[in-house]
Parts: C-alpha cells; sequence; structure tokens
C-alpha cells in the first residue's frame, strides 16, 4: 500500500518556477516507478513525467521537456518536480502517480487508468 501526498503548487508569473514535492508513505517505495499527471480546467488529464524505481531513468511529455525536472530521493521517499520557465498553459492540478515495477528493468507505461496509486493533487496557476 502506497499513499501519495503532494504539495508545493501555487500561484507565480509567467517564466518563473515551481517545485512540487510528493511525499510517500509505505514500505515498499522503492518498488514503483514515480510519475506526474496534470489536469487542466476543461481538459483530459494528461502525462507530465516519471522516473524509473531506481531513479536513473527519467521520461517526459514534449510539452516540459527542457523545462521540467523530475527527481527522486528514496531514503525520504519523495519524488519532486522542478518546474521552470513556467508558461500559462502549465496551469493545472498536478497529480502524484506510482505503478509497480518491482524488481524489473521494465518501466511501466505511465497512463492514468494504469496507475496503481495517486495523491488527490496541488493546483499551479501561471498568470501572464
Amino acid at each position: 500500500q502506497v499513499q501519495l501526498v503532494e504539495s508545493g503548487g501555487g500561484l507565480v508569473q509567467a517564466g518563473g518556477s515551481l517545485r512540487l514535492s510528493c511525499a510517500a508513505s509505505g514500505r515498499s517505495f522503492s518498488n514503483y516507478a514515480m510519475g506526474w499527471f496534470r489536469q487542466a480546467p476543461g481538459k483530459e488529464r494528461e502525462f507530465v513525467a516519471r522516473i524509473s524505481r531506481s531513479g536513473t531513468n527519467t521520461y517526459y511529455a514534449d510539452a516540459v521537456k527542457g523545462r521540467f525536472t523530475i527527481s527522486r530521493d528514496l531514503a525520504r521517499n519523495t519524488v519532486a518536480l522542478q518546474m521552470n520557465s513556467l508558461k500559462p498553459e502549465d496551469t493545472a492540478v498536478y497529480y502524484c502517480a506510482a505503478a509497480f515495477q518491482g524488481l524489473t528493468n521494465t518501466i511501466p507505461t505511465f497512463i492514468w487508468g494504469r496507475m496503481d496509486y495517486w495523491g488527490k493533487g496541488t493546483l499551479v496557476t501561471v498568470s501572464s
């Protein structure tokens, strides 16, 4: 069982930065690949970024590549999303999610409907 709690959202001007954090509880955190999704008003939830259970493999949506960085701290059971050069179109509720990877090197496909656990989300608003 893994419980996820996001924090760090807020209001920022375009061009600014925010750092989101996801705190995970549960003994098996290291068995899960972790990621972030977002949902803008009136739009479907979309994938943002994911990181493998070891933290060595990352993958980003084209819309955020080069601006966002995902990382994880296995000792502290946390996952972070550093967001730079924010744009108004980044405005959304951001969700942390976990997908079981186990001891394999095969990273799960990050599709919302296939996530094992997720948080309640944190709102990011980017003003123009």
